[in-house]
């Protein structure tokens, strides 16, 4: 059995900060709260795609407004047809992607992660019955290739890197894991869902090396605050891209048709996204008063829309006690992203303004 949902341990967290006036903030999941353009929400309503199957790798206008994204924010060309395909959610290519790659290379039985990351990555290792092997970060909470036993990667189906990084918000070169993978046959695949909100220069994409050997992962739930609607692409290896589209259709992996009209909507969006860019920075500066007012300072992430913060002595679950019972706000300690980062509490900037003010102004009254 696999093991428990990491959000599922939060009942006690969540109790105690449900008491306080006003009920419980919730900062634990990444889960957007401001609503999506008018234009995505109409494009879902008026498709008139609700009665057919949609094609598994994406209808063409979606494929093409995913492409025409990648060209306008990264400089990138990819082939719509050959080298981009529609996913359900990024998270079920996340999970689901060392079985398909599995099935093509029977010989590997590993998936490279990075130490402190998203859960997901060790377990689709897990569901596939494969090895997930953490692979160090350094202090910037970058991934470490040198790290990497090489009779691990020798054994590797794939290297996750995550740019900018969920949860530590660390910004990997992302040039060099391209290179690590192609010297060694590993697919490098890179979740790049963060993207929009990258904070220390310019947004990144693995793609940007050229487009074999690689994978590129991109989900509308954070640029468009459309968690609800479950699409993302993948891009990249046109052999790649081209097994995952047949073998997928077997697992009946369909974004449904109006989903794709509104998601082609929002990637020819970046108004929406701009404004968005600006909420999070103010939003992740309010979090960080909050840290400040629990007597546990953190430096603003690289990238990213969360708050990585150290817990005093070490005691992630010291802190986020401590935030629920004074700010009557909820966080995720950090040893659900791996036990590398056991002694850190994330905060996420997906509460309105005035609710993060609201936790503020409920620690400020009872902190020295």
């Amino acid at each position: 059995m696999p093991p428990a949902y990491p959000y599922d341990r939060l009942g006690e967290i969540r109790a105690i900060a449900a008491q306080a006036p006003g009920g419980a903030v919730d900062c634990s999941v990444g889960q957007p709260c401001d609503p999506p353009p008018a234009s995505v929400v109409e494009a879902l309503a008026r498709s008139e795609s609700e009665r057919g199957y949609p094609a598994s790798a994406g209808e063409p206008g979606y494929r093409r407004a995913a492409a025409a994204w990648l060209r306008r924010r990264f400089g990138v060309a990819v082939d719509p047809d050959a080298e981009l395909a529609a996913c359900v959610g990024t998270k079920e290519l996340v999970a689901s992607l060392p079985r398909f790659l599995q099935l093509r290379r029977p010989d590997r039985d590993t998936v490279l992660h990075p130490a402190v990351s998203y859960p997901s990555y060790a377990m689709g290792a897990t569901l596939a019955g494969c090895r997930a092997v953490p692979v160090p970060m350094d202090d910037r909470f970058r991934i470490d290739l040198a790290a990497v036993d090489e009779a691990d990667a020798a054994r590797a189906l794939c290297l996750w890197v995550n740019t900018p990084g969920n949860p530590a918000g660390g910004l990997d070169d992302l040039a060099a894991a391209a290179r690590w993978g192609r010297d060694r046959g590993v697919i490098a695949a890179s979740d790049e869902c963060y993207a929009e909100f990258t904070w220390d220069g310019p947004p990144r994409t693995i793609l940007e090396s050229g487009a074999s050997g690689v994978l590129a992962v991109h989900s509308l739930s954070k640029r468009s605050n459309l968690a609800g609607a479950r699409a993302g692409f993948y891009a990249g290896d046109a052999d790649l891209v081209g097994y995952l589209r047949e073998v997928r259709k077997h697992a009946g992996l369909m974004v449904p048709g109006p989903v794709q009209a509104a998601a082609a909507a929002a990637w020819e969006d970046q108004a929406h996204v701009d404004a968005q860019r600006v909420t999070y920075r103010r939003r992740l500066g309010l979090l960080a008063a909050i840290a400040q007012a629990a007597g546990a300072p953190a430096e603003p992430p690289a990238g990213g829309f969360y708050l990585w913060v150290p817990a005093p002595g070490g005691d992630a679950w010291g802190l986020a006690r401590r935030l629920a019972e004074r700010a009557g706000l909820v966080s995720s300690p950090g040893e659900f992203y791996g036990q590398a980062a056991a002694d850190h509490v994330r905060l996420a900037a997906v509460q309105p303004d005035h609710r993060l003010e609201l936790a503020l102004d409920r620690i400020s009254a009872v902190s020295p």
